[in-house]
């Protein structure tokens, strides 16, 4: 019999990469499938260096494998789960179940479009407490036509049709249940990796500080939507709100400088001439009042605290730059609820 092709989602996590070997070691075909939603996932519009793979990324799961992975941007397609999950959120603002969903049903598209004849996740039964429990496995499930296959946890669900086809040996695969860790490490060092990757949460949008930042840009825009240069941002650096109508990203390390350099031509931007500091960006729109508080709490993070008169310089998009000469803010005006 010809060797069946499977699809596995990986996400750069050890589950779906034992998953993932459990079946190449049955003899199939097995091709991986990552999604990128801009809050995780790997951005397939972003080459990498094959030489230089970020370690325990889908990427270098499926060079261990040794199997072909194919890179999916759903970033915008992902706007109507974040906007409206039908499950509700997690903890932050994660649609954990609703997010399960829709990356099963993009999968089983590309399946049934590449010529695939199952799908396979790494989901293990208790694990998670939205997305992998008893009653909700049978939800993610629900639009494969009885072809998702959880090698991990089989022997406790129901045979789905690849085992019942007799495609899969039900009698090799798992029955993994609960948020222990102890079967998997196991079963890794059973098939001999030396390096195992920690659970691919890698989630933006379990994060809690992450969150904060997103909800606080919906709430001044008065809308939801976002790019992913906001995404990007909101993972970076400092955020400062002092006034409802902008706020400031500041640079906390040269790293942070370096990326936020980047988008000097997208916003107003500040950097301390005097001292060194960082490069901090206005983000809102704002007039001369609100650019000299700015330019002081620039010159607050910088090393020149403690001077009277910094200089700092100003790049305002498509203008001509200019310095201010400020007092840096003090401890005393400095309000904690300005930190976001």
């Amino acid at each position: 019999m010809q060797a069946k092709k499977c699809l596995v989602l990986i996400s750069g996590g050890l589950d779906s990469m034992l998953a993932a070997k459990l079946l190449i070691e049955q003899g199939i075909h097995v091709e991986g499938i990552n999604f990128f939603t801009g809050f995780s996932g790997e951005n397939p519009n972003l080459i990498e260096n094959q030489n230089a793979i970020k370690l325990h990324s889908a990427r270098w799961v499926a060079k261990q494998l040794a199997i072909k992975l194919h890179l999916i941007d759903v970033a915008n397609d992902f706007k109507c789960v974040l906007f409206n999950p039908h499950f509700g959120y997690g903890a932050n603002l994660n649609p954990c179940l609703d997010c399960k969903i829709f990356m099963v049903k993009k999968a089983f598209a590309y399946l049934q479009q590449n010529g695939f004849d199952f799908l396979v996740t790494g989901e293990v039964l208790g694990q998670r407490p939205m997305s992998q429990r008893k009653d909700t496995l049978p939800i993610v499930a629900k639009d494969t036509e009885d072809l998702l296959l959880r090698p991990l946890s089989a022997k406790l669900l129901a045979p789905t049709l690849p085992e019942r086809e007799g495609w899969v040996d039900r009698k090799l695969l798992c029955d993994f249940n609960g948020r222990t860790r102890k079967p998997q490490i196991a079963l890794a060092k059973k098939f001999g990796f030396q390096d195992f990757p920690q659970p691919a949460g890698g989630c933006e949008l379990t994060d809690p500080v992450f969150t904060r930042r997103l909800k606080d840009l919906w709430q001044h825009r008065s809308s939801k939507e976002y790019s992913l240069d906001d995404i990007a941002l909101l993972k970076t650096a400092r955020h400062l709100r002092p006034r409802s109508n902008f706020k400031l990203i500041i640079g906390r390390d040269e790293s942070d400088n370096v990326k936020l350099q980047k988008y000097q031509a997208q916003y107003i931007s500040l950097l301390c001439v005097s001292y060194p500091g960082p490069i901090v960006l206005i983000d809102g729109t704002v007039n001369d009042d609100d650019i000299n508080l700015a330019a002081r709490l620039t010159a607050y993070f910088g090393k020149g605290r403690h001077d009277n008169a910094v200089l700092i310089k100003i790049k305002k998009p498509d203008a001509e730059e200019y310095n201010l000469t400020v007092k840096p803010i003090s401890e005393q005006e400095l309000l904690k609820n300005w930190y976001i």
